[in-house]
């Protein structure tokens, strides 16, 4: 009687632990992060920063297909540059993507080196005047599988104070945005292989000025950004695997060059 009051006990443990594992099983979630480093920051021909960043994205799904998204994405460099500024940012993005598509509203906001005398410090000032924040309309679309070429169409819409993207009247008042404009025509060279590679070709202009911020102030139009990048998965474990890249980019206007190492770490 003794052996069989055992048997039943451990049946029931037993079935007690099965459905603990079964309660305990991870869903899909909505919520999602991820966390990248990088030698350096560079976007869109413009050095951010020359040291190594941490960059950071946390998001969540407005849909059960994840097609709509709204996200906080930051950004720190690990030391100072040599003018002795911190690259620190933070930026909040609504977008839409279903895999060829993308429409994106972003608001930037770079902390390092604001010029206190045209822009304003206080991340909650959104005056048109002021406000180092910008907002940023971005769009891209892919072709397809037999003509993968991706065309990229990004246009700041309001404020950038700090990045001289405010014009002013000469008594200090509003004037315009001059609406810096940046386009970029990428193709995959090599995909679906053990090494992939990316090329692209960005240019900049204004829609509503002559100057712009990707440029170097001499052109109303420049190419601003030529480049490749060739990226792989380091495979670890059967659980986890490290993608990561190397890019190199050139500035013909701004008549410079640099070289990105980068990877995910989750």
């Amino acid at each position: 009687m003794k052996k069989i009051s055992t048997i039943i006990c451990l049946a029931v443990l037993g079935t007690g632990s099965l459905v603990a594992q079964e309660n305990t099983e991870t869903k899909e979630s909505r919520l999602d992060f991820t966390a990248n480093i990088q030698s350096n920051h560079l976007w869109r021909g413009l050095i951010i920063t020359d040291k190594p960043v941490v960059m950071g994205n946390i998001s969540y799904a407005l849909d059960a297909e994840k097609k709509w998204k709204v996200g906080i994405w930051g950004a720190s460099s690990l030391t100072d540059d040599k003018d002795g500024t911190h690259y620190k940012e933070i930026n909040y993005y609504v977008q839409y993507s279903d895999g060829r598509l993308y429409i994106g509203l972003w608001d930037l906001f770079n902390a390092r080196n604001i010029n206190t005398a045209v822009a304003s410090d206080d991340i909650f000032n959104y005056s048109n005047r002021r406000t180092a924040h910008i907002i940023d309309l971005r769009t891209n679309y892919t072709f397809g599988p037999s003509f993968p070429i991706n065309i990229e169409t990004d246009i700041m819409l309001y404020g950038g104070a700090n990045a001289g993207e405010v014009v002013l009247e000469p008594d200090g008042s509003y004037k315009k945005n001059k609406f810096s404009t940046y386009v970029q025509v990428s193709y995959p060279v090599i995909s679906c292989k053990k090494v992939n590679l990316d090329t692209f070709v960005g240019a900049g202009f204004a829609l509503n000025d002559r100057n712009f911020l990707y440029g170097s102030g001499k052109n109303s139009f420049d190419i601003v950004n030529v480049g490749l990048k060739a990226s792989k998965t380091i495979k670890f474990s059967e659980y986890y695997s490290l993608p990561v890249f190397m890019g190199a980019m050139w500035n013909p206007a701004n008549k410079y060059a640099r070289i990105q190492l980068g990877a995910t770490i989750f």
